[in-house]
């Protein structure tokens, strides 16, 4: 496995990510791993990598990077306060402003030997499962597949809801769900299992039985590791089935 801390610039600075691919046999799909809201860490890299080992370029940007943040473990604070600080960082992004990260990622991965940009797909946790479907809609040539788990704010009134945009995909959406989510309520998942039904595209909406919101990181007091593996099976066997053309 090669891994390697690149800086991308875009529009509005210099965004740091983590990017991983076998050693051997490429060029290979790019798959961009959206963080979720904690951020950048050592949990998410290990994440990267076994996407990575699967056959992948792998990017995982750091979407803090306005901020001028590493990491959030670099704050020297008490946990309400890092949490506080979290939430705050993550009402700082947009869509429009991850879309437009993503084009730099694309354009840096496209000079790249090991990545093949003409495949790619994208995967969310959290407050990135709507960048993932954005990536689909913004991308609807490149992006063959995309994945949101546990994503919030799917169903909004805004004009770039994710719900929405999903119309202009032509890739292959998987959305997971937790049975408990407070971040993701059921009348939120049913008005975009409605709105995906309708799509001339592959699209699935999986309720996870008995799980809460946070469920595929093995860091989390939530964590459950079968429905973790679950939705690593559902992962792979989704970009296998669209990137390994």
């Amino acid at each position: 496995m090669i891994e390697q801390q690149i800086v991308v610039r875009t529009d509005d600075g210099r965004m740091t990510a983590f990017t991983c691919h076998p050693e051997r046999g490429g060029p290979f799909p790019v798959i961009l791993l959206f963080m979720d809201a904690p951020g950048i860490r050592e949990e998410l890299r290990d994440m990267a990598r076994r996407l990575g080992t699967s056959g992948y370029y792998v990017m995982l940007p750091n979407l803090y990077y306005r901020s001028g943040l590493m990491e959030l473990s670099e704050l020297a604070l008490e946990e309400d306060e890092r949490r506080k600080r979290m939430f705050e960082l993550m009402e700082s992004l947009s869509i429009s402003k991850v879309m437009q990260d993503t084009d730099s990622l694309l354009a840096f991965a496209k000079t790249q030997r090991a990545a093949n940009t003409r495949l790619v797909g994208a995967v969310g946790y959290c407050m990135s499962g709507q960048y993932a479907i954005s990536a689909a809609a913004r991308y609807p040539d490149q992006v063959k597949a995309a994945a949101s788990i546990y994503g919030v704010r799917l169903v909004t009134d805004a004009p770039d809801s994710p719900h929405l945009a999903a119309a202009h995909a032509r890739g292959e959406l998987y959305v997971g769900c937790a049975e408990t989510d407070h971040w993701a309520p059921p009348e939120m998942v049913e008005a975009l299992t409605k709105a995906l039904a309708g799509l001339a595209i592959e699209a699935e909406v999986e309720i996870y039985p008995g799980v809460d919101h946070g469920f595929a990181f093995p860091q989390r007091a939530v964590y459950d590791k079968a429905a973790a593996e679950r939705h690593w099976e559902r992962l792979l066997a989704l970009f296998r089935r669209r990137l390994c053309a």
